[in-house]
């Protein structure tokens, strides 16, 4: 596409024959010039700051009549007057702009016909191999055969961008690039034309945002470019869609025959809009409307805020855009976990992805002076270590924080030649190692918290060390207070490190993933999925080291990292595989089979457990919604629930949205029905407050065998009755739709529980296919 430079406004898109575009720009061009040459500038107007400011379709003409006749009541005569600085124009996943304001210049925008809403822009943060084999896809079979393959599909990955030169994104044998690609490679800092390949097909980069502010982008440590300086962008783009790349390893761990993204025949399309300290509202936007204007089939974002009304969500306004597009957009749920009402991305248009385990892992062995063992977890490969003293808090430097092994709390004199213990929280796990090597520490011994329970997370520390969960972190501190506990009251330990390890119980959904119910949105299930997400192997850029810390000076190709950051992409990859058999289904009819076709049992047949509830609790629907995502059985769902733009503004009217606020989702004012209805989505929230019996009506849609009698099944949530009717389905051709409702009742007994929930499930059986939907109830 083409670009307008206006000087300090910088470079923006537009489409000539796109009608809003006239309007918005009408409005920009008439705000520059009335700005520049008769806007007032007070005490209160100097203070600038930057906004994304919603706008009406269509109505240019009133918008800049009204902008003049209000700028004709300011002071046309001070001597001084501050510029508005145009960011960027949003056409696609919203109607507005975003821009640099004072108070004075701020409120001119607001009664300006056909303004909408305006909030400040802030940031944003990242929710910081072998997972294809364990989620059941294997080279040249089933999904990963070549006719499934044959079709081009496009995820678009809006993260901290991308290293073009990877191994991962390697173009060998690809076909040209498909025409109905329409974006483009964008040159910036150590970023040219010729970066991008068939693999790699758009590169695009925002930052005008993020400048506001933090600043100008340090460009000794950053590139002002799609480039990736950090590494998180390359890793996500690599899981969702890198080339298959054999033996890929970190320094020898979680070494397989290869590793390979999810859908590694798709194209990519990088867009930075994520930096050192975050990812601002605004260039979040701005990729995503760049994203969709380039026809992207695949959204995948691996970042995200606190839960907060869709109407204030960039990304549930922008993935509401996208979604009117016919773009799947797969979201991370977030790492705040197991907290419960921490997840977010929960708008019901976006696929909101938990974190879950597989079965590698890298055990490592700790064995006390008393003997007594503890099974930890470890990226270092190298040699034992035997009867080493340990240091820890007094021990070890004794001022506040030294339990935490912060920054220069350590002291040489204390810890030289040891193992030193170390509690999660206060600083970067990593960071903590570099403490401790900075002292002298020989090794690091990381002891989860009650908050963070028996997560093992396997970092890539300077040094050898070893991650502990919480029980086994009791019995290391226990020792510790008896002095060891042994004649000459010595504490002391050996480390044994196992390397790789496989056929753990898995999945178990991660105790950092964040938890349901939704704030935003309580009356849809969420997270809807959950995916791999702890200790990751995928491609690194060769400008950060694995354990991001600027003192480590070590570079490699694959990086091990742990986040629902990491979930998304496997999701988005699968998604990609599912549009390229499907190509004529809806954003809704994807999600649904992969929420219904989701695995709820482990590699034990046993319930699949939550980590944040200890080992031997399962997990429920506010953990990982339908289940741990499974891709073979997702593409051949046999029953599907779509939803259209209008269902999802139904659903918005559900919600008591004024009409200025669904007018920030559908562009033009839309009438809300007299009765919204249900949401046809592949789950059910059921709340109890005032009603003691609930009703939900759903339609299903026929995508497997053409005749196929489905039968109901009720796991029937404690305190909870549930009728089906019709409890059989007769469907006699393809696509077929057919309804059904369901009726909640509360038993007297349970009604009265206070902030208590109770799960179960509904599913329809036919012969090979098995619907699954998850019903979770909540009493307020």
């Amino acid at each position: 596409h083409r670009y307008i430079n206006f000087s300090s406004m910088r470079l923006f898109p537009y489409n000539d024959n796109h009608p809003m575009m006239f309007v918005v720009r009408s409005l920009i061009f008439s705000l520059f010039f009335f700005f520049t040459f008769f806007t007032s500038n007070s005490n209160a107007s100097s203070l600038k700051q930057t906004y994304l400011i919603h706008t009406v379709k269509y109505n240019t003409k009133n918008m800049v009549t009204s902008l003049w006749n209000s700028l004709q009541t300011e002071n046309l005569h001070d001597d001084d007057f501050s510029l508005p600085e145009i960011h960027y124009i949003y056409e696609n996943a919203m109607s507005g702009f975003s821009a640099t304001l004072t108070d004075d210049q701020l409120e001119t925008v607001k009664k300006t016909k056909g303004f909408i809403s305006a909030y400040p822009d802030e940031l944003l943060s990242l929710h910081t191999t072998h997972s294809p084999k364990f989620l059941g896809l294997e080279i040249g079979i089933g999904l990963w055969n070549q006719t499934s393959l044959a079709s081009d599909v496009i995820v678009g990955v809006v993260d901290t961008g991308i290293s073009p030169e990877h191994v991962s994104f390697r173009d060998t044998h690809m076909p040209p690039v498909p025409s109905r690609w329409r974006g483009s490679c964008d040159e910036g800092t150590n970023f040219s034309a010729s970066s991008c390949n068939r693999k790699i097909i758009g590169a695009s980069a925002f930052y005008k945002g993020y400048e506001s502010i933090v600043g100008k982008i340090n460009e000794t440590t950053d590139f002002r470019s799609a480039r990736d300086a950090q590494g998180h962008g390359t890793h996500t783009a690599s899981t969702a869609a890198g080339g298959i790349v054999p033996k890929a390893s970190y320094f020898g761990q979680a070494k397989g025959a290869f590793a390979s993204g999810m859908r590694f025949s798709s194209r990519i399309a990088a867009y930075k809009a994520c930096w050192a300290l975050g990812c601002a509202n605004t260039d979040v936007m701005a990729a995503i409307d760049r994203a969709i204007l380039d026809g992207v089939d695949v959204i995948s974002l691996s970042l995200g805020g606190s839960s907060r009304p869709f109407y204030v969500d960039p990304v549930a306004i922008a993935g509401f855009g996208a979604m009117q597009k016919n773009i799947f957009v797969s979201c991370s749920a977030g790492n705040s976990g197991p907290t419960k009402s921490t997840v977010s991305n929960g708008a019901p248009w976006l696929m909101t992805v938990a974190a879950s385990y597989t079965d590698r892992t890298f055990p490592a062995i700790v064995r006390l002076g008393t003997r007594k063992k503890l099974v930890g977890s470890s990226l270092y490969k190298g040699k034992s270590f035997k009867h080493l003293p340990l240091a820890f808090n007094r021990t070890a430097g004794g001022e506040a924080g030294t339990e935490f092994c912060v920054a220069n709390s350590l002291k040489r004199e204390l810890v030289e030649g040891k193992i030193v213990i170390c509690l999660r929280g206060a600083s970067g796990r990593t960071a903590k190692g570099a403490e401790v090597k900075r002292a002298g520490g020989v090794a690091m011994l990381l002891v989860s918290r009650e908050t963070e329970g028996e997560e093992l997370l396997a970092d890539p520390h300077v040094l050898p060390a070893v991650s502990i969960g919480f029980s086994d972190g009791k019995i290391l501190l226990k020792y510790l207070a008896a002095g060891g506990g042994g004649a000459t009251n010595a504490t002391v330990a050996s480390i044994r490190f196992r390397g790789t390890a496989y056929n753990a119980t898995a999945p178990i959904v991660a105790a950092f993933s964040s938890r349901g119910p939704s704030v935003a949105g309580p009356e849809v299930v969420k997270p809807d999925i959950s995916a791999p997400g702890l200790n990751i192997l995928a491609g690194w850029s060769p400008f950060s080291s694995p354990s991001l810390l600027r003192s480590d000076p070590r570079r490699v190709q694959f990086n091990i990292i742990s986040g629902t950051s990491m979930a998304c992409p496997h999701v988005s990859g699968i998604a990609a595989l599912i549009k390229s058999v499907h190509g004529d289904w809806s954003p809704a009819m994807i999600k649904s089979a992969l929420m219904t076709t989701a695995r709820i049992t482990d590699n034990r047949n046993q319930p699949i457990g939550d980590m944040g509830a200890g080992h031997n609790s399962a997990a429920t629907a506010f953990d990982f919604g339908g289940g741990d995502v499974d891709p073979t059985r997702a593409v051949d769902p046999g029953l599907v629930y779509d939803l259209s733009t209008v269902d999802y503004l139904n659903y918005l009217c559900s919600l008591n949205y004024t009409r200025e606020r669904i007018l920030l989702f559908s562009g033009t004012n839309y009438t809300c029905p007299a009765s919204p209805g249900d949401l046809n989505y592949p789950s059910f929230a059921v709340n109890f407050v005032k009603l003691k019996t609930v009703r939900n009506k759903r339609t299903v849609t026929n995508v497997g065998s053409p005749a196929c009698e489905y039968v109901a099944h009720v796991e029937e949530p404690k305190g909870v009755k549930v009728k089906v009717e019709p409890k059989v389905l007769k469907f006699q051709k393809a696509r077929e739709r057919l309804s059904y409702t369901v009726t909640f009742g509360a038993e007297a007994a349970s009604s009265s529980s206070s902030s208590s929930s109770s799960f179960g499930a509904l599913v329809w059986i036919c012969d090979k296919y098995t619907a699954r939907s998850p019903i979770a109830v909540t009493w307020d």
